[in-house]
């Protein structure tokens, strides 16, 4: 019996294949005070913490959120708890691959699959947790989740198909969401939650930030995947 002989894997087949030659694309608005920042608290990071140390604590950082936010059902004062877990997820999970670098001890394809799956596990503790405070409604938190997976699958086909990763858009990135979440739950703290009554629905302000942030997601997510799908079109 004859079996189909497997050619050999051309440039773009193989660049596909490799994650060690892929470029990072994070040209954030914060970006100028966030980078130098990072490099800082790397150099001075005690040589027993190591990467996977704060891809944990990135993940604490999101369990304490969720909780925050479930716990804000009894007091408004737990909204600080999950402010403090937004900058306990942002150090963790932005510094474990800043320190990689800075130590020059990188597993490019072990660091990428649980970097990024642990990302989207937080992302669904942080959305859940806001659907389940009474501030959001669960439909609007997990539209919001629904909408951040989408740039998540976005971002990681491009990095297979083109070689760049990409997690900045509109110089808009986790980082910049953090901050949103966070003056979103003081202005809610101090200025409370109003309802806005619509034409057809009544909305709070929670609800209006968070709905504008899954339209921004999903529409970013509707144009890049259009106009990438071109430019891949005409090189194919």
């Amino acid at each position: 019996m004859n079996y189909p002989v497997r050619q050999e894997a051309s440039e773009d087949e193989t660049r596909m294949q490799d994650i060690e030659t892929h470029t990072r694309v994070n040209d954030i608005l914060l970006g100028p005070l966030e980078r130098p920042a990072l490099k800082w608290l790397a150099a001075h990071m005690p040589r027993w913490i190591n990467p996977d140390m704060l891809t944990a604590v990135g993940v604490l950082g999101a369990v304490i959120i969720l909780l925050g936010y479930i716990l804000s059902n009894y007091s408004r004062y737990f909204l600080w708890l999950a402010s403090l877990g937004f900058v306990i997820n942002w150090y963790g999970d932005s510094l474990d691959g800043t320190l990689a670098r800075f130590r020059k001890i990188q597993r490019p394809r072990y660091g990428f699959f649980v970097d990024h799956t642990v990302d989207s596990f937080n992302e669904t503790l942080i959305f859940i947790g806001l659907g389940l405070s009474p501030y959001v409604r669960i439909e609007i938190a997990l539209m919001t989740l629904v909408g951040y997976l989408l740039m998540s699958i976005l971002v990681f086909v491009r990095t297979c198909v083109l070689g760049e990763f990409k997690i900045s858009y509109g110089k808009l990135g986790p980082t910049e969401v953090r901050i949103i979440a966070i003056l979103t739950n003081t202005l809610v703290f101090f200025g409370g939650n109003p309802v806005y009554r619509l034409a057809f629905v009544s909305i709070s302000l929670f609800d209006l930030i968070l709905s504008t942030i899954a339209a921004l997601l999903i529409g970013i997510y509707i144009f890049s995947t259009l106009v990438q799908a071109r430019e891949l079109a005409n090189i194919d």
